[in-house]
């Protein structure tokens, strides 16, 4: 084996085993800041060792024992107060005596482990955006650079992000735990929250040259499907699941040859990945099975399945789709949930139902310099045949759009209309 092979190699088994790793230390160690670091330690010491003696015959098991080493050597050289960093050598050694095999025992705590770790990275302490990069760097096992290019921001800032989301947590002696009863339905919003924001900004990218980066929606998936085995109780998290494979099951279709985004009625159904939608329709199932009345995400999931079940777009049930839209603004009112309620209208009814139903949006703050609301009001006002309008609004929706894949998309369809 090459060492660039063996590289490879230490780069999958730390994908692999970055989130149990961290997951199983924190619990340990009682900070999140120092279980990250000597897990990055024993990272550093792999690819060292590795490339001179090989691959051991368990890498998780080696990456953990190496990893407690390095924690009890730090652990005696901090200031840490006497008695707390006696009890946690103690507790790290009596976990490598008690297990001579360094993996042993550690399957029974570390679904626990991961779950503690998902509610103490996505702490409603920390802003959205710390919590996105800290989950992306707990848990999906990324770099500080990976995650910085992932959100277009420099490295620095994201670092200074997750250092700062780290002190944050340490400074509030947030405990590493799962919440239990009422604190659990408080706190899972937040977890839930940060993967889809992960799914998203992969799905659709705000800014940059990229509509999308399936790295982004990979590691979202990832996590949510973590999650669905650890609280396989909990309706939403399936839902969410459900939302994000239906989704993800029209990756091939949205970009043309160049990249360009291709909208969703204009898409190849036969380039959707059929294997993503049965598995998306099943975790919207095993939701609905659990009897709750549908949240967020279940409604949301139960509106990508309208479109996964039609085979062309003409069979799209937009009614059905309009009304679930409007038990989601029920639900959870916001003025995005109402533009894409406009635009499901619009089609159940009708451009001018729909154009009726954006007007009230145009005086909403919270869309003042949303892209998708000139762009969602050019389509209708191209429909009903008022292209100097149109064109007027899909100018301004590119002028808007921090992403150069959707601007030149709006810019094409404003010359449309001026030569239609």
């Amino acid at each position: 084996m090459t060492t660039t092979d063996i590289r490879r190699t230490i780069d999958a088994v730390w994908r692999i085993e970055a989130a149990r790793l961290v997951a199983s230390l924190v619990r340990m160690v009682r900070d999140v800041g120092l279980a990250e670091e000597v897990a990055q330690d024993a990272l550093v010491a792999a690819l060292e060792r590795w490339p001179k003696v090989g691959i051991p015959d368990n890498p998780g098991a080696w990456l953990m024992a190496t990893a407690k080493r390095r924690a009890i050597d730090r652990i005696r050289h901090t200031k840490m107060a006497a008695g707390k960093a006696q009890d946690i050598v103690a507790d790290l050694e009596a976990a490598q005596d008690a297990a001579p095999d360094p993996d042993a025992g550690l399957d029974d705590q570390i679904g626990d482990d991961l779950l503690s770790l998902m509610f103490t990275a996505c702490h409603p302490l920390l802003s959205t955006e710390a919590r996105a990069a800290l989950a992306l760097r707990l848990l999906g096992g990324l770099t500080t650079g990976e995650i910085a290019r992932a959100f277009l921001v420099a490295e620095p800032t994201m670092a200074q992000r997750i250092v700062r989301a780290k002190r944050t947590l340490a400074d509030a002696g947030v405990s590493f735990e799962v919440p239990h009863g009422a604190e659990l339905g408080q706190r899972l919003p937040s977890v839930l929250e940060v993967i889809y924001l992960i799914f998203n900004e992969g799905y659709a990218a705000t800014s940059g040259d990229d509509w999308i980066r399936p790295q982004l929606c990979e590691e979202a998936m990832r996590l949510g499907r973590i999650l669905a085995e650890l609280a396989p109780g909990e309706p939403e998290v399936h839902g969410l699941v459900a939302l994000m494979e239906i989704q993800a099951s029209r990756f091939a279709a949205r970009t043309d040859a160049d990249g360009a985004p291709v909208l969703l009625l204009d898409q190849n159904r036969g380039q959707w990945d059929r294997l993503l939608i049965r598995r998306g329709l099943a975790a919207l199932e095993r939701a609905d099975a659990l009897g709750e009345a549908p949240g967020p995400y279940r409604l949301q999931a139960a509106i990508a399945a309208c479109h996964a079940r039609a085979g062309e777009a003409e069979e799209t049930d937009w009614v059905r789709i309009a009304a679930l839209y409007e038990a989601l603004a029920q639900l959870t009112p916001s003025p995005v949930v109402e533009l894409n309620r406009a635009v499901a209208i619009g089609f159940a009814f009708g451009p001018a139902a729909g154009l009726a139903h954006l007007e009230p949006l145009s005086n909403e703050a919270t869309l003042k310099n949303y892209h998708l609301l000139p762009s969602v009001r050019g389509d209708m006002l191209e429909k009903l045949g008022r292209l100097d309008e149109a064109r007027a609004e899909f100018l301004r929706g590119a002028e808007l759009t921090q992403n150069a894949r959707e601007k030149a998309l709006l810019l094409a369809r404003a010359r449309q209309g001026q030569t239609g």
